[in-house]
C-alpha cells in the first residue's frame, strides 16, 4: 500500500531554509513512513514558496512524488468558504483505497482549516488518517510525527468511558435505585437519549404517584449537567391555576393591569428563561392559558397582563399529566395543536403493580432517604422485612398511590420505630392500616367503575357482587391480556388446584354479568 498525505503549504512556517524545522519538509524525514505521493495545497500568492519546497523535498527524497494542488481561498478563517472547497476538492480527488493509504497533514494551514480536515476525514468524506508533526525536542534530532485514527472502536478505554458515562446519566435518572424492570429500564436509557440530545418538549405520562415529578426534576439535572441548560427548573402546578390569578401567574403582570402597588408579577414563564418549565398536571390547563402557552413555546415571545409590549423567554418544556391527552382533545377539553407541540417525546411511566421486581430495592432507597430525614439509623427485623416484602410484591396488593403510597408507607415505619428497628407487629399493623384505607377510598369509586361498564346494570347487584367485580375490572385494565389477569385474581387459590386454566375461570366469572374481556 502507498502512503498518500495531503495537506496544506505552511505559508509561515514552511519559509526559509535557515527554519530549525519545516512541517512539511519535515514529513519525509521519518524512515519508517516512506511517502510515495505528498500533494501541497497553495493559494497562488504563494506559488514561489511551493514550489520551492517542492524542489527541496524531491532533492531529499527522490522516491516521493510531489504534486501541487492550487486551492486559492479568499479569506482562510471562513468557515464556509474553507469547507466548501475542502468538500469540492474530496469530492472530486477519486480515493483508490485498495492501492493507496491516505493521510492528513493537520499542522499547517490555519486552524479554520484544521478543523475542516477534521470533520471531513471523521465524517469518512476523506477516507484518512490525520498526521500531527512538530518540532524536535530540547536534545533531540528527529521532528515530531504522531499519526491519529480516529476509529474510535480501536480504542477500547474510550469506548468503555463513554459506555460507563452514559450507565452514570441513566443511574442519575433513575435516582441511583438498582432498577431490575426491563421495561423501565429501556424507557429510562431512552429517556437519557432524548434529554441528552434534543431541547423539544418531553411528555411524561401515567399515574398519580408514578414518580412524574421525580423523574423531571432529575431530567432537568441531567440537562444541567450536560450544559443544554443554564436557567432554573421553574415548577407550575396546572391545577392550582384557578381563577383570576391563574394567567397573571404564569405570563406575569403589569401594575397599570390592577393599579395597585405591589400588583407587579414577572411570571413563571420569565423565571423559566433558559431554564426548564415544569408543567406538572398540564391536563388540568384551562383552554385560554392553554393558547397562550402554546404561543410561548413557539415563538418564546407573550404579553404579561396590563402590558402592550412582548416580553421574551426561551425555555424547554417538561410537562407531566395522569390523564389521556387525546381522549381529552377528542372531547374539545385540550387544544390538539398544544398536544401536538408536547407530545414530540412522550413517555408512559409504569404503575408500581408492573414494577414489583423493583419493590425492594425501592424499599432500601426510602429507608435511606428516612434515615437521612430523621436522622435516625433505621431497619427491619428479618421477619417483619419478609412480611412487609411478601406484602408489598403480592399481586393482590393494588398500591392505588403507587409509589407515593409505597414511599409514604415506609416513612411512617421508620418515623415509629422504637430505637429504629422495624418490629413483626409494627408491619402487621401497617398493612392493616393500608387495608383500611384503601377499602374506604374503593368504596364509591367501585360503583362509578362498574357503572362504567354496566351501565345502570349496577343498580341490580349485590354489594358483594359490586365489590367483586369493581376488582375484577381493576385488575383486567392493568393487565395485558386475560391469561395474566386471571393469575392475578387467583394467585392464592391457583397452588391448590390441579390444573390452573386462570383465563378461562375469569372468563366463565365476567360471562355471569354479560361481559367480555374487549368490553373491560
Amino acid at each position: 500500500m502507498k502512503n498518500v498525505v495531503l495537506g496544506f503549504l505552511g505559508t509561515q512556517l514552511d519559509m526559509g531554509k535557515k527554519r530549525r524545522w519545516r512541517p512539511t519538509l519535515s514529513l519525509i524525514q521519518h524512515e519508517d513512513f516512506p511517502i510515495e505521493r505528498l500533494e501541497i495545497l497553495y493559494d497562488m500568492n504563494f506559488h514561489r514558496l511551493a514550489r520551492q519546497v517542492q524542489r527541496e523535498i524531491q532533492e531529499a527524497s527522490p522516491d516521493t512524488e510531489v504534486l501541487l494542488q492550487n486551492l486559492d481561498l479568499d479569506d482562510p478563517w471562513d468557515f464556509q468558504e474553507v469547507y466548501g472547497k475542502l468538500f469540492d476538492f474530496a469530492r472530486t480527488y477519486g480515493f483508490d483505497e485498495e492501492r493507496e493509504r491516505y493521510h492528513v497533514h493537520l499542522t499547517t494551514g490555519s486552524h479554520v482549516a484544521q478543523i475542516c480536515w477534521f470533520l471531513l476525514t471523521e465524517s469518512r468524506h476523506i477516507p484518512a488518517r490525520l498526521i500531527q508533526t512538530g518540532p524536535p525536542g530540547p536534545g533531540e534530532d528527529a521532528p515530531k510525527f504522531d499519526i491519529i485514527d480516529l476509529d474510535l472502536s480501536r480504542y477500547n478505554a474510550l469506548q468503555q468511558r463513554f459506555d460507563q458515562l452514559s450507565r452514570e446519566y441513566s443511574d442519575q435518572l433513575k435516582g441511583g435505585i438498582e432498577t431490575k424492570n426491563a421495561a423501565y429500564n429501556t424507557l429510562i436509557d431512552r429517556i437519557e437519549l432524548v434529554a441528552s440530545n434534543s431541547d423539544e418538549p418531553i411528555l411524561l405520562l401515567g399515574e398519580t404517584g408514578t414518580g412524574k415529578t421525580e423523574l423531571a426534576e432529575r431530567i432537568y439535572n441531567l440537562k444541567l449537567d450536560r450544559r443544554r441548560v443554564k436557567g432554573r427548573l421553574v415548577h407550575v402546578n396546572c391545577a392550582t391555576l384557578n381563577g383570576p390569578d391563574a394567567l397573571a401567574s404564569l405570563f406575569g403582570q403589569r401594575r397599570s393591569y390592577t393599579g395597585q402597588a405591589g400588583s407587579e408579577r414577572s411570571g413563571l414563564l420569565r423565571e423559566a428563561d433558559g431554564g426548564v418549565l415544569f408543567l406538572d398536571e398540564v391536563d388540568e390547563l384551562n383552554p385560554n392559558a392553554q393558547s397562550i402557552l402554546l404561543h410561548a413555546m413557539e415563538t418564546g415571545r407573550f404579553y404579561p397582563l396590563g402590558s402592550d409590549h412582548e416580553v421574551t423567554s426561551r425555555f424547554q418544556v417538561i410537562a407531566g399529566a395522569n390523564r389521556d391527552l387525546r381522549a381529552l382533545a377528542a372531547d374539545d377539553k385540550f387544544r390538539p395543536d398544544l398536544l401536538a407541540r408536547l407530545d414530540m417525546w412522550s413517555f408512559v411511566l409504569p404503575p408500581l403493580r408492573n414494577r414489583r421486581e423493583d419493590i425492594e430495592a425501592n424499599l432500601a432507597f426510602e429507608l435511606v432517604r428516612s434515615e437521612k430525614s430523621l436522622r435516625v439509623q433505621v431497619g427491619f427485623n428479618t421477619d417483619a422485612r419478609e412480611k412487609f416484602l411478601r406484602f408489598a410484591e403480592n399481586p393482590a396488593t393494588p398500591w392505588p398511590g403507587n409509589f407515593r403510597d409505597f414511599s409514604a408507607s415506609v416513612r411512617r415505619l421508620c418515623t415509629l420505630a422504637p430505637r429504629g428497628r422495624i418490629t413483626r407487629a409494627m408491619v402487621d399493623e401497617e398493612i392493616a392500616a393500608l387495608r383500611s384505607g384503601w377499602s374506604r377510598a374503593d368504596a364509591d369509586h367501585d360503583f362509578r367503575l362498574v357503572h362504567a361498564v354496566l351501565g345502570e346494570g349496577v343498580n341490580d347487584l349485590d354489594r358483594f357482587d359490586l365489590v367483586q367485580l369493581a376488582e375484577v375490572i381493576r385488575v383486567c385494565r392493568g393487565s395485558s391480556s386475560l391469561s395474566e389477569a386471571g393469575r392475578t385474581l387467583f394467585s392464592v387459590s391457583r397452588s391448590k388446584r390441579k390444573t390452573q386454566n386462570d383465563a378461562d375461570r375469569l372468563r366463565k366469572y365476567m360471562a355471569k354479568f354479560g361481559l367480555e374481556w374487549e368490553a373491560i
